[in-house]
């Protein structure tokens, strides 16, 4: 990964919780510690196991977060996006990281260092207010994920996960969800197969609910997937 230095002064992130609580000149000199990194595409820069090196922030890209299970299959855990931070369960408990992260598209990464970000905790309480509620949601909204996933069906797992990411990441200039994903990391974050995946995207084909071009996915009547799952809640943020 290349190695440069952006200045948050100079980042359009507004809901990056590290820039919106930098207040003086002096937050602003101690977030200047970080390190930015240029990530390419399908680039891991966390490895599940290796040491903690602090917390991660996507300046402007998306990735995946993720963790080896039993046989060696993989779970998606969280897809993020600009203005959002990866690394934060490692932080100030363990010592090894236990996820991975990868990139999903090219990336540019705020890395702060374990030192950096605990002297920055200590100095700028806002940060230390915004990261304590930043837990507090993350927090929530896992208990609610397994709690809703652990109900729902094959098929409303995959329409979930569909809904999701068209909620998170938008559309793009075509009016297509603006992010491409495998059938297997759909798999991976819906917690099915990849054959499932497979057959209830053609379902969905076939009923004209979707259009597909390889990874590109257009949801065509968006209405009938929200009342396929309304019991389960569809505006859970996963």
């Amino acid at each position: 990964m290349h190695r440069s230095n952006v200045h948050c002064d100079l980042c359009p992130n507004q809901h990056c919780l590290i820039k919106k609580s930098l207040i003086s000149d002096e937050d602003k000199r101690l977030a200047q510690q970080k390190a930015t990194l240029n990530c390419k595409k399908g680039q891991q820069f966390i490895m599940e196991g290796t040491p903690v090196s602090g917390l991660f922030f996507i300046q402007t890209g998306k990735a995946k977060v993720l963790k080896t299970g039993i046989y060696g299959k993989e779970q998606i855990l969280r897809l993020v996006k600009e203005g959002e931070t990866i690394g934060h369960r490692g932080f100030g408990t363990k010592k090894k990281y236990s996820i991975g992260a990868i990139a999903l598209e090219d990336s540019i990464l705020c890395n702060f260092s374990n030192e950096t970000l605990d002297l920055m905790l200590k100095k700028i309480p806002k940060l230390t207010y915004e990261l304590m509620l930043f837990y507090a949601d993350e927090l929530s909204r896992s208990e609610s994920k397994v709690k809703t996933i652990a109900q729902m069906t094959v098929r409303e797992k995959v329409i979930d996960t569909l809904l999701f990411i068209h909620r998170k990441f938008g559309l793009n200039h075509k009016g297509s969800i603006n992010i491409q994903l495998s059938r297997k990391e759909i798999a991976d974050y819906s917690g099915t197969t990849v054959e499932q995946v497979i057959r209830v995207i053609s379902s969905l084909k076939s009923e004209g609910l979707l259009t597909c071009v390889g990874k590109t996915i257009t949801v065509s009547d968006l209405d009938k997937l929200k009342t396929e799952i309304s019991e389960h809640n569809f505006y859970l943020d996963n």
